[in-house]
């Protein structure tokens, strides 16, 4: 198995602990099913938040969703003028038997546009 990286994003449209969970929940999920990943495949998970999203950790959702043995952080994105605002972004390392060419990265909604190179 070889370690590999799982980027992702999702642009929340408004900063609330219950809308975070529904969205950055949403977010994970795919991650996992498009990659046929299962918690047990997950060594860590990156998030970043935009700096006007402060309501939540975006790592309580993964909790929530039952990824509970994971080492989760968290930390503040650059806040740079101009920038997609209310966005949470995901960095997870997994072991995979997959090429690097054949992971899917997702970017949900808006988010999509920020990485329309790996985007899928």
């Amino acid at each position: 198995m070889a370690v590999r990286a799982v980027r992702g994003a999702v642009q929340l449209e408004r900063d609330e602990a219950g809308h975070m969970d529904e969205r950055v929940g949403a977010l994970l999920s795919a991650i996992l099913e498009r990659n046929g990943l299962t918690a047990d495949d997950l060594i860590s998970i990156w998030f970043t938040a935009t700096p006007d999203l402060h309501s939540d950790f975006p790592a309580a959702a993964a909790r929530k969703l039952g990824i509970v043995d994971v080492p989760l952080i968290c930390a503040q994105e650059l806040d740079i003028e101009g920038a997609m605002p209310r966005v949470v972004r995901v960095l997870a390392h997994i072991e995979s038997d997959k090429s690097r060419a054949d992971i899917g990265h997702v970017y949900l909604g808006a988010a999509a546009a920020l990485r329309k190179d790996i985007a899928q």
